[in-house]
């Protein structure tokens, strides 16, 4: 029998939502030792995560985009609208404006191997795991998955 992602993902849910000011989403992954939270909105459905790796990225701050000044005129090599962006999120004050939206999700019943290729694909950590309705349910990680190997 394939075991699926509902034999290893994690039912204990711990979210915030987007008005969450940064300060107590921090808070709770190191209360919890955690390096992710599930971000919903006012009706209890997915709209992103806040990772160890968005704060990261806030502390080190936005990269000048690569330019160049011809004629009198400046020329991006990369989407100034990009950093614009990138400046915005280093200066969040709440986990709206930090998170990284549009979280990759997938359902209780995927089989194990499909959501390690998608952890790995994309190079994430984590994958929250939804209902019908995008309402987050439970959450999987690399660990979770490393966990279902060891067991084998």
């Amino acid at each position: 029998m394939s075991q699926t992602v509902a034999d290893w993902m994690s039912y204990e849910l711990i979210t915030v939502n987007p008005s969450t000011p940064i300060a107590d989403a921090v808070k709770l992954l190191v209360e919890r030792k955690i390096s992710g939270l599930l971000v919903i909105d006012d009706e209890n459905k997915l709209v992103g995560t806040i990772s160890d790796s968005d704060l990261m990225w806030r502390e080190k701050g936005p990269d000048q985009p690569p330019y160049m000044i011809f004629l009198g005129g400046v020329i991006y090599f990369q989407n100034p609208l990009t950093a614009d962006r990138d400046l915005h999120k280093a200066l969040g004050q709440t986990v709206g404006e930090v998170m990284t939206p549009h979280a990759i999700s997938i359902y209780a019943d995927l089989p194990l191997p499909e959501a390690a290729r998608i952890m790995h694909d994309r190079k994430i950590h984590r994958l929250a795991v939804v209902d019908a309705e995008r309402h987050p349910i439970g959450i999987i990680t690399e660990s979770d998955i490393v966990r279902a190997i060891a067991a084998v």
